[in-house]
């Protein structure tokens, strides 16, 4: 079979296949490890955890950071987390597996059919036995805002390999790349950091209380959060200026757009742009194309994209045998975590209580102040955070959990576990926390509801 994108999905998928017997070729036109290996996840929590680490040592009577952070040693150290943008490693893991890696853009061009375009211009046709599974990610959205375009504007790649931190920043969005990145290059130099975002509140698709929280963090470390701000026209002469829809302006060294993704699928030799795909990863009305990850866009997260290559792999081999598939990709709805990694940490999985009561669910939700938890105090003076659970009450089996606070990315598997196993309440009330860890947050919650 043949996999075109190298990326966590693509490796994961070409991994699986080979586990199972079939022979597997790799297509990738840029670096094999993708996005989120040298542009993304990695990169971006390489600048955090400076951040994070200072703001926990903050927190703790008689401790103190040592002094502003050395933005040469923590650029060097971002740059070892991303093999200094080399992907001699991970070509070789490709290999070793066994699997082809071929370096160039591929197409599809018919029935099983790939042609890849190489770094010179030369042309080379591969043709699958079973499947082709299309493994290409995402590419960032850029609002038709007049002059936004010409303006130059700073993407999330450019925000992750930055090499001098601008003195004077502006961010277009309110998501997770807008917040994370907002906060790591503040941290790093960018003095007047200024959030503009368009909606309500930050995290949108979070509780509101994560946004809220986070903002509020945000404000106290000098970041400028504007909330219910658009801007209706950008130009750069030198600098970057920002006209705001409400007639004021605003001037930045760069402009940092994270205003969403959308699925790569531009020139790849589809009749429709759009994927649709079972939950084997088959794309609807075919019998042998697949695609995973970002691309078919069920859920724009590398862990999910990664489980999805597993389940995709497991069934291409299983119809190659002539079997049906024995496990189907239903966590993207029901139980996919994501983490946040600012300062409040914010994390969740499932439904928020919106969500819930949107499908029809009849639903109780119940919170808790983490700070009163002893686990959390003895963390540091100060600490602030909330958890929340969302529960089925017909089932009495919780269907979201949210969590915001320094360190809680920690407690979200176990309620990973919990939602997408669908255990009942009453049975969670056995699992016994240890004292005095933050995990007591459980039985808190537990209690919160009547347990």
């Amino acid at each position: 079979m043949i996999v075109i994108g190298a990326g966590p999905a693509g490796e994961n998928v070409a991994g699986r296949v080979v586990r199972g017997g079939l022979t597997c070729a790799v297509v990738e036109t840029h670096l094999a490890g993708g996005e989120c290996s040298y542009y993304a996840c990695i990169p971006s929590k390489a600048l955090l955890r400076p951040m994070e680490l200072a703001a926990e040592v903050g927190r703790v009577p008689g401790l103190r950071p040592a002094g502003p952070a050395d933005v040469e040693a923590v650029l060097k150290r971002r740059d070892e987390a991303v093999s200094d943008y080399d992907d001699h490693g991970q070509v070789g893991w490709i290999e070793d597996l066994p699997a082809r890696f071929v370096r160039g853009r591929g197409r599809l061009a018919g029935p099983r059919l790939v042609e890849v375009t190489g770094p010179g211009g030369g042309r080379t046709r591969l043709r699958a036995r079973h499947a082709v599974v299309l493994a290409t990610g995402s590419v960032p959205v850029v609002p038709p805002i007049p002059g936004l375009a010409e303006a130059r504007p700073w993407g999330s790649r450019d925000a992750t390999e930055v090499r001098r931190v601008p003195e004077r920043l502006a961010v277009l969005g309110g998501g997770v790349v807008a917040c994370e990145m907002a906060q790591a290059l503040h941290f790093l130099g960018a003095r007047e950091t200024t959030m503009l975002v368009r909606g309500s509140g930050l995290l949108p698709r979070m509780e509101p209380f994560a946004g809220e929280m986070l903002a509020g963090s945000m404000r106290e470390r000098g970041i400028d959060v504007r909330l219910g701000t658009q801007v209706a026209e950008v130009r750069r002469d030198g600098a970057v200026t920002l006209r705001l829809d409400d007639g004021s302006t605003l001037e930045a060294d760069e402009l940092l757009v994270a205003t969403g993704r959308r699925p790569a699928t531009d020139d790849l030799g589809l009749e429709e742009n759009r994927l649709e795909v079972d939950d084997s990863l088959l794309v609807r009305g075919s019998d042998w194309l697949y695609a995973v990850g970002d691309v078919n866009g069920r859920n724009l997260l590398t862990h999910m994209g990664k489980y999805q290559a597993r389940i995709c792999g497991d069934a291409i081999v299983a119809r190659a045998r002539g079997e049906s598939p024995k496990a189907l990709a239903t966590a993207d709805g029901r139980g996919a975590p994501q983490v946040v990694f600012t300062d409040p940490q914010v994390c969740a999985v499932g439904l928020t209580e919106e969500a819930a009561r949107a499908k029809g669910f009849t639903v109780r939700a119940v919170e808790y102040d983490l700070g009163r938890v002893s686990g959390a105090y003895l963390l540091g003076e100060g600490y602030a955070g909330r958890a929340k659970a969302v529960v089925d009450e017909r089932r009495r089996v919780l269907l979201g959990v949210t969590f915001a606070g320094p360190g809680v990315a920690e407690l979200l598997h176990a309620a990973t576990v919990a939602v997408t196993a669908e255990t009942s309440l009453d049975t969670l009330w056995h699992a016994v926390p240890a004292f005095p860890s933050v995990s007591e947050i459980w039985l808190r919650l537990l209690e919160e509801y009547g347990l």
